[in-house]
């Protein structure tokens, strides 16, 4: 992803040597100097602490720091600024300007780079807005696989965990649906502070002789009372022999 036409902070040595301090009103042909003023503002300033007149070194971030503190300097004396900027390897070498330096720099490797990175963001955002704010995971009590109740039903446990991923405290309304008259005995409303899981214990019933023994599919339907998120979690109740 890197090359000689990719954009860099750069130290311009032709225009810059032979570096050396001078007065304002140094003629730089007489004297034989470069633009380079040899004042180590540009190291001084360096997060890293590199001297980018050495050339690119991997400790670079590219900040651009460098660039500026040497624009003030090139101010203050009457020189042309850029004598560190961004640029490339060849618009350095081939003498490019500006617009021929960016035409090159917008080559299809460039674009094609970009136009995937922000297919990520547009994606990232948009699962993002359009996420259910909880989670719910439901897990049949083990220990109690089925039994019949005093009041002539089978009664089935269940252990649900709520995740509130959202910011503020929410109450959810569980149901089940999938076989007949069935119906949940215990509180069916549930509190969860913001981003904490709570478990929640549901005794689940159907009549005696309402369905066959074996295992029957349902469905548990969880819903955030302050919006219109819905989630729905598949689980299978069992009817003994």
């Amino acid at each position: 992803m890197f090359d000689h036409v990719t954009l860099i902070v750069t130290y311009d040595t032709e225009r810059g040597e032979p570096r050396g301090p001078r007065s304002k009103k140094t003629d730089l042909v007489a004297s034989n100097l470069g633009a380079c003023v040899d004042c180590t503002l540009c190291v001084q300033v360096c997060p890293t602490g590199i001297d980018i007149r050495n050339g690119l070194q991997y400790e670079c971030i590219g900040c651009g720091a460098c660039a500026d503190v040497c624009d003030t300097v090139m101010d203050k004396l009457g020189y042309a600024k850029g004598l560190v900027r961004y640029t490339t390897q060849n618009a350095m070498e081939n003498k490019w300007t500006t617009k021929q330096t960016l035409m090159r720099v917008a080559r299809p490797r460039v674009l094609i780079y970009t136009s995937i990175l922000m297919a990520l963001i547009i994606a990232v955002g948009v699962s993002l807005a359009t996420r259910t704010p909880f989670k719910v995971d439901v897990v049949r009590d083990r220990a109690t696989l089925a039994r019949i109740t005093e009041n002539g039903g089978i009664e089935n446990i269940y252990r649900l965990q709520v995740m509130n991923a959202a910011e503020q405290d929410k109450t959810f309304q569980i149901s089940v649906d999938g076989m007949k008259d069935i119906r949940i005995e215990t509180e069916t409303e549930v509190k969860v502070a913001s981003a904490q899981a709570h478990w929640v214990v549901l005794r689940v019933t159907i009549p005696y002789g309402s369905a066959d023994a074996g295992s029957h599919k349902i469905n548990f339907d969880i819903k955030d009372t302050s919006g219109n998120d819905v989630i729905h979690e598949k689980s299978v109740f069992l009817v003994p022999r």
